[in-house]
């Protein structure tokens, strides 16, 4: 076989695995209403969500399909002005005691001070792994694009295409790591005023009710979960899995450069250097490179 020939293999392989189906933006077709419709809409054509806190309820939205590995994305403009005692959440779950789950939280704040981007993980019920951020723009102003990599090797947090954090599988050190079970993508914005913003000593404002927080673009690049056999199915090296190939394995330098910034500048907690929290005993994932 020539070199021309190798070519042409090597870009069919290339197309075959970057045409993964991707479940319809539109929120009408992709997800429903799991709580709080009374105080949600889905506008435009179909591919614009508001979801609606006041002294009521809050409101959310679940996806119609499971999912095992690949890239889950949404844009969303966050509740402006005074935020305080709201949380808009956007993550990956599975349901039961021991559930896995990947945490995008969005903690609001008085007038004027930084939102909270807060990222977590559970795996088999196990959670605990909290890094907190701020952002570098304003989230209220337009929207901006959170995205959440999950592969066999690692599950990648992106905000606006920059990497902010990075949890690898170690479970060969007995860390337990989601690739088990398959998982519903939520959104919702609900009330945490006993928790969210300084520790729940700023309380909601609901003079400034009902609180909006605007949803686009959901798209699931990822491998729809049908049971037990997806396990192995959607964790097989193949040029149709293309989160599993090994340009994803790790990123690369450029994108490690670019975390580097958003943690050294915009990173406000990590778990990992909460040796108080732990009493030194550090979980064993902390002495590893996060790369």
């Amino acid at each position: 076989m020539g070199k021309q020939e190798v070519l042409l293999l090597v870009l069919v392989f290339a197309v075959v695995a970057f045409e993964q189906p991707i479940v319809d933006a539109k929120f009408s077709n992709s997800m429903h209403f799991n709580w709080g419709v009374q105080h949600s809409s889905v506008v435009g054509d179909g591919d614009e969500l508001h979801l609606v806190l006041d002294q009521m309820s809050g409101s959310g939205v679940q996806s119609k399909k499971r999912f095992m590995f690949g890239s889950i994305e949404m844009l969303i403009k966050l509740v402006p002005g005074n935020s305080a005692g709201t949380v808009t959440a956007y993550y990956l779950s599975s349901s039961g005691i021991k559930h896995d789950e990947i945490d995008f939280e969005f903690l609001g704040n008085v007038s004027g001070q930084p939102y909270i981007i807060h990222t977590n993980i559970y795996a088999q019920g196990n959670g605990r792994k909290e890094q907190q951020f701020y952002p570098w723009f304003d989230p209220t102003a337009d929207f901006h694009n959170y995205t959440i990599h999950w592969n066999p090797r690692e599950i990648v947090w992106f905000v606006d295409g920059l990497p902010i954090r990075v949890y690898r599988n170690y479970e060969n050190m007995g860390v337990p790591f989601p690739n088990q079970q398959g998982m519903w993508v939520y959104s919702s914005l609900w009330n945490a005023d006993n928790w969210a913003t300084r520790g729940g000593l700023e309380k909601i404002n609901w003079s400034g009710a009902p609180f909006v927080a605007q949803f686009q673009r959901f798209r699931a690049r990822a491998c729809k979960w049908n049971g037990p056999v997806s396990i192995s199915q959607c964790a097989l090296d193949s040029p149709g899995n293309w989160w599993s190939s090994p340009t994803y394995s790790k990123l690369s330098y450029t994108k490690q450069g670019q975390m580097k910034w958003v943690r050294d500048n915009y990173m406000i907690y990590d778990y990992c250097k909460d040796t108080k929290r732990f009493n030194g005993q550090m979980p064993p994932e902390c002495f590893q490179q996060q790369y």
